[in-house]
């Protein structure tokens, strides 16, 4: 599934930012989440 001319380097990076990326996403939604939740909370 890996292009054969990849550097076992090059692949190594692209994993850290695609983790990286995922993390930032991740952190954005729960934010969101507990953003409506709170918002929730306290209009009553």
């Amino acid at each position: 599934m890996t292009r054969p001319d990849w550097q076992p380097d090059e692949l190594a990076l692209r994993r850290r930012r695609s983790r990286r990326t995922a993390l930032v996403v991740a952190a954005v939604a729960v934010a969101v989440y507990v953003g409506f939740i709170l918002s929730g909370v306290l209009a009553h």
